[in-house]
């Protein structure tokens, strides 16, 4: 598995605690920050999935 799969995987997970949170309290910085990580969590997260693919094919 990819470090960006894993990288990828904590970033929306701190992404979705961050939106979440930003909801509860009202703060919409704090949960558009969080639609942010989150989104950039699942493009690294992509680019991952796309290097393992490359890797396996090429076995």
């Amino acid at each position: 598995m990819d470090k960006n799969r894993i990288e990828g995987a904590a970033k929306e997970l701190k992404g979705t605690i961050k939106e979440v949170a930003g909801k509860v309290t009202g703060n919409e910085k704090l949960e558009a920050e969080g639609k942010v990580d989150k989104a950039a969590g699942q493009v690294q997260s992509t680019v991952g999935k796309g290097k393992d693919a490359i890797k396996d094919a090429l076995k």
